[in-house]
C-alpha cells in the first residue's frame, strides 16, 4: 500500500497531520512544547531520503520494540505485542518503510493498534493502513488532539475495553485525560505483562514508575488522579511493566512497583494542608 509520504510531520512531537499548517496543537500545549529553533516539519518522504531506518529489536517474551534510527522526535518506540489471538501494536512512532513492514510481517503482522496518549500518535494511519487498515483503538477522551481522521480510528469511552483474549485498555486518565494502558494476562509467560507508555512512566531506576501531567515541563500529576488510575489497575496481575522508551522496563514484580512508586509519589506530592 502506497503510504503518505508527504504529510507533515511535527519533528520535535513526531504526530502526524493530514495536511500542512503552521502549528502543531499537540506541542502548544503545556505537556509538551515547540521546539527552541520555532516549529519545524518533515515528512516521512523526507525522513527516508535523509537516511532514517526502521529498528526492531527484542524487548521481552514475545514483545518487540519498534522505532528508528536516528532517533526522531522524542525517541519513543512503539512495542508490538505477540498473541495467538492477533499480534497488537502497542502505541506508534512516526517512522514506517517497506523493510520495517516485511520484518512485522514476519512475526505475524498486526491486527490492532493501540495507543496511550497523543504523544505517541506517530503516523498510526499509515501504519493502520499498511496492515490491512486495521482499528486503531483511542481514547475519545482524547479526541481533539487527532492529528489526522480516519475511519480505523475507534474512539472507545468509558474505563476499561477487552480488545482481545486477555487484553485490556484501562482509561488511569494520568498525563491526558484519556491517558491508557493496555493489560496482557498472558504476557511475561503467564505472569502478565502492563504496557504503560508514559501513564505510568518507567524512570531510570527500574524498579519503579512515575506520575506526571507533563514530564518536559515538570508538572506532577494530581493526586487523586493518581488514586483512581492503581484504583482501575488493582485487579490486574502483571510480573512487568513496560514503558515508553528502549528498555525501560519493570522486570519483576511489577504489581507490587506500582503500588510502591504511587505511594512514593503520593508522600511527596500530598499537601496536607491541601488534601486531594
Amino acid at each position: 500500500m502506497d503510504l503518505a509520504t508527504d504529510l507533515p510531520i511535527c519533528a520535535t512531537c513526531g504526530v502526524q497531520y493530514d495536511a500542512p499548517r503552521p502549528d502543531c496543537p499537540v506541542c502548544e500545549d503545556e505537556r509538551q512544547y515547540v521546539g527552541w529553533d520555532g516549529q519545524r516539519w518533515t515528512t516521512l518522504g523526507t525522513l527516508r531520503a535523509e537516511g532514517f531506518r526502521g529498528r526492531l529489536e527484542p524487548e521481552g517474551p514475545g514483545v518487540y520494540g519498534i522505532g528508528a534510527e536516528p532517533k526522531i522526535s522524542i525517541g519513543q518506540r512503539a512495542l508490538l505485542v505477540t498473541t495467538p489471538g492477533g499480534n497488537i501494536l502497542w502505541d506508534c512512532v512516526p517512522y514506517l518503510d517497506d523493510d520495517l513492514i516485511a520484518q512485522v510481517n514476519a512475526l505475524g503482522g498486526i491486527s490492532a493498534i493501540a495507543v496511550s496518549h497523543p504523544h505517541f500518535y506517530g503516523s498510526m494511519i499509515d501504519w493502520s493502513h499498511a496492515f490491512g487498515d486495521v482499528p486503531v483503538y483511542v481514547h475519545a477522551a482524547d479526541e481533539q488532539w487527532l492529528g489526522r481522521r480516519s475511519s480505523a480510528v475507534d474512539l472507545w469511552t468509558g474505563e476499561t475495553l477487552t480488545i482481545g483474549e486477555g487484553l485490556t485498555l484501562v482509561n488511569g486518565g494520568v498525563h491526558f485525560d484519556g491517558g491508557t494502558v493496555l493489560h496482557h494476562a498472558g504476557g511475561e509467560n503467564g505472569q502478565g505483562a502492563l504496557f504503560s507508555g508514559d501513564i505510568l512512566q518507567v524512570v531510570l531506576d527500574r524498579r519503579y514508575v512515575s506520575f506526571m501531567y507533563s514530564y518536559p515541563n515538570y508538572i506532577p500529576e494530581r493526586p487523586e488522579t493518581v488514586r483512581r488510575a492503581i484504583r482501575l489497575l488493582e485487579p490486574f496481575a502483571f510480573e512487568a511493566i513496560y514503558g515508553a522508551f528502549w528498555q525501560t522496563v519493570v522486570r519483576t514484580d511489577g504489581h507490587a512497583a506500582m503500588h510502591r512508586s504511587a505511594d512514593r509519589y503520593l508522600r511527596f506530592v500530598a499537601d496536607p494542608a491541601h488534601p486531594s
